[in-house]
């Protein structure tokens, strides 16, 4: 029989890659909850009407990504593509509405079918935030920024670039969408059978097409900043002055936009070139029109996610494994001792391994292997003494202390 394997595009985290994963989150979570952002815990599955309704009947992740299946009581679920439909879908349910503005954070597992490559896996993760109820500029501002925190927390801050644009409000959306319609119809013979498809459905898609065809038409397409009406120049220069006043750099790219409808004013992307070409790290925008689609209230909403694999690739330093204390009974006698002393140790917050068996030399090759910061030894002489002996692995120095004034002593280990 053959080697059982992880399926093509998973991967397991083994403890390095684990700790990796764990300190985006954690740091990603500490600087989000400093913004006033909640976490909230969605289900990795949803009913598949949840990411029809949000995601577009012709756009790839419906209809070549998602892992979609029939469940024993004949409703259709899909695996959670993303995150913002999930988060949209717990406001309405939730009853939420009530309480806008609501700033949600979540993390966890993603689901889509795609060809596995360097960042991109089948089963990813993601963090991620969202401001619900809030129309001005200050909430893009404050996701946009706190992104920002984010990176600079993981020590990314100068390795990544942001990149903005405007989609406009409705009104400007709409005007761009004619214009663009009107070029692009003038030459659809150039045009993938995928941007026919999107020609009529959802145009905007097709810039973000990586077809070498469509790029090239895509090239001298009209730019949406020449269809903004005033009120949307307006809100983007006022999310500019925000960010330029926070000290927070930015490109403007004026072919980033996004496709589906419910998108209005604001979009950005952080990017890297340390990753190839999957360089974006970080990508959101504001989606005002999105809860009234998913059937919620007229709600505002903008936010973004997070790829935690490729965010844990550009870690210049992943965080080590705690460095443990090292319990070392020698002789049958100091066995049930040193049981009850590690307990005792553990509770006071000390990590602490035990050694199953093996003599005194052995363990202490286990203790080197696991890089402990101390071996506490407990033989014959320490009991007779109510002692143990603390030997500092790295030093070497070693001092012999009172059972009773151990946890003091052991103080600088933690």
């Amino acid at each position: 029989m053959a080697a059982l394997q992880p399926v093509r595009g998973t991967h397991d985290l083994l403890p390095d890659a684990a700790r990796a994963h764990r300190a985006v989150e954690a740091r990603a979570l500490d600087v989000a909850q400093r913004f006033g952002f909640g976490e909230i815990v969605t289900p990795i599955f949803e009913f598949t009407e949840v990411f029809k309704r949000t995601l577009g009947d012709t756009s790839d992740i419906v209809t070549k990504e998602m892992y979609t299946f029939e469940d024993r009581g004949g409703e259709s679920l899909t695996l959670r593509p993303e995150g913002t439909a999930a988060i949209v879908r717990a406001f309405i349910s939730g009853g939420l509405a009530q309480q806008v503005p609501v700033k949600a954070f979540y993390r966890g597992p993603m689901f889509r079918y795609e060809r596995p490559q360097k960042g991109r896996q089948r089963q990813f993760h993601q963090v991620g935030i969202e401001i619900l109820g809030v129309e001005g500029p200050a909430a893009d501002i404050e996701v946009i920024t706190c992104g920002h925190h984010i990176l600079e927390a993981l020590g990314l801050g100068g390795t990544v670039t942001v990149e903005l644009n405007t989609l406009g409000d409705v009104e400007s959306r709409a005007a761009y969408r004619e214009t663009l319609v009107a070029y692009l119809k003038g030459r659809q013979n150039e045009l993938s059978k995928d941007s026919l498809n999107r020609l009529d459905k959802n145009p905007l898609r097709i810039l973000d097409s990586k077809d070498e065809g469509d790029r090239a038409v895509v090239a001298d397409a009209p730019v949406l900043a020449d269809s903004l009406n005033d009120a949307s120049r307006d809100f983007f220069a006022r999310v500019q002055e925000g960010l330029s006043a926070l000290g927070v750099p930015f490109e403007i790219s004026p072919r980033l936009v996004r496709g589906l409808d419910y998108y209005t004013h604001t979009a950005f992307e952080f990017t890297t070139t340390k990753l190839g070409a999957q360089g974006t790290v970080l990508a959101g925008g504001r989606y005002d029109g999105l809860v009234k689609q998913m059937g919620g209230p007229p709600t505002p909403g903008v936010g973004w996610a997070a790829g935690v694999e490729r965010l844990a690739m550009l870690l210049a330093d992943p965080p080590p494994a705690p460095r443990p204390l090292a319990v070392v009974p020698a002789g049958a006698e100091a066995e049930t001792l040193a049981l009850t002393l590690t307990d005792r140790l553990r509770r006071a917050g000390f990590a602490v391994d035990l050694g199953y068996a093996g003599n005194m030399g052995k363990r202490m090759k286990r203790a080197n292997k696991l890089n402990a910061c101390a071996a506490v030894i407990l033989g014959a002489d320490e009991i007779a003494a109510g002692a143990a002996t603390v030997r500092d692995l790295d030093s070497g120095e070693q001092t012999q202390v009172a059972l009773d004034a151990l946890e003091g002593a052991l103080d600088r280990f933690r």
